[in-house]
């Protein structure tokens, strides 16, 4: 007797089971970065405060604090997530992640940089974060890892462009940038040094609506560009002769995807701080989850980069209390196990 043929429905009802469950994730997570803190807030005012009315305190809080940092951290989140999905695509590296391009470190030396000559030519008494120009800080640290990523780049092109070129060239060019950022925090000297070292471990600290607004345009670019490179990106994971023999500029769309990945991890960068392993870590949670439905592979990504970053800054700060824990701190002491798990499990 012949075998049925084996009907996509229960295939198709997975798939949409499974994006349900990410967005039901975000759907919790989200509310719970809201409503739990160190600021003791009863359930009833919280919701008031939400909806125009409760008391003052609770309406500063929520609107002015935890509102913008949270919004932060989902942007930041996804534009993490999608940069390494994007970099582990075209370089067919599995642990590629913002600072194999040196973004990460391009950013850090743009941002010190920065606030030494802040310091000591503009606000040579100013030791306390009130004093610096930290409004700067996302735009000087997206340029700084902009400029580091057109770097590499270049130093790939002029050596044929390809995954193996660009990984060598990053890997080069963020160790030289890592030891000039760090020379230059060590002659700076330990009592400035405040707010880049809270810079430098990753936090959405003191995150407000004007850091959501900066980043709001990479996301929104970047989602939008994604459906128009869905071709190009399955080629170019394969080799590159193979990805030319289908017609595909090769050159030009790793180009524009590597454009595309620097120009949302910069911006992540600059607003939040080198985040630790989301952007690593979250494209193998999502490939984990999904299984061989690779369709949806990036709308779980997406889902997921905001879930970690959301999750790991509300345990940085129940965990941490009034001195809470860099959510930079928290995605490492929980990405490099997790990780361990994935790639065991994963054949």
């Amino acid at each position: 007797m012949d075998r049925a043929i084996p009907s996509p429905l229960p295939r198709a009802r997975s798939g949409w089971l499974l994006l349900s469950g990410c967005l039901l994730a975000v759907a919790l997570s989200l509310p719970m970065a809201v409503l739990l803190g160190v600021a003791d807030i009863p359930l009833s005012d919280s919701l008031a405060a939400l909806t125009g009315g409760g008391s003052a305190m609770a309406r500063s809080i929520l609107l002015d604090f935890r509102l913008p940092r949270v919004a932060t951290g989902v942007l930041a989140g996804i534009n993490f997530a999608v940069a390494g999905l994007l970099l582990q695509r075209i370089t067919r590296n599995p642990l590629a992640d913002p600072s194999i391009l040196g973004i990460s470190q391009g950013a850090t030396l743009a941002v010190a940089v920065f606030l030494l000559f802040s310091v000591y030519c503009h606000a040579p008494g100013g030791n306390t974060l009130p004093e610096l120009p930290v409004a700067w800080l996302p735009t000087v640290g997206t340029l700084g890892g902009l400029g580091a990523a057109g770097l590499v780049h270049l130093l790939a092109l002029r050596h044929d462009l390809g995954p193996l070129r660009v990984t060598l060239c990053g890997v080069a060019i963020g160790a030289l940038l890592h030891a000039l950022a760090m020379g230059v925090i060590a002659g700076w000297g330990s009592t400035r040094i405040e707010i880049l070292l809270e810079w430098l471990a990753g936090s959405l600290y003191a995150r407000s609506w004007e850091h959501a607004a900066f980043l709001a345009p990479f996301t929104l670019a970047g989602l939008a560009a994604l459906p128009l490179i869905r071709r190009p990106l399955d080629l170019l994971s394969l080799e590159a002769s193979v990805a030319r023999s289908f017609g595909l500029s090769y050159q030009r769309h790793f180009t524009l995807v590597l454009c595309l990945a620097s120009g949302l991890a910069a911006s992540a960068v600059g607003a939040v701080g080198p985040i630790a392993f989301v952007g690593l870590l979250t494209p193998h949670l999502a490939r984990f989850v999904v299984g061989r439905r690779r369709r949806l592979l990036l709308p779980v990504t997406i889902t997921l980069g905001a879930v970690v970053v959301t999750a790991g800054d509300l345990a940085g700060r129940l965990l941490g209390g009034a001195e809470e824990i860099p959510i930079g701190v928290v995605t490492a002491l929980f990405g490099v196990p997790v990780l361990i798990v994935l790639l065991r499990k994963t054949p």
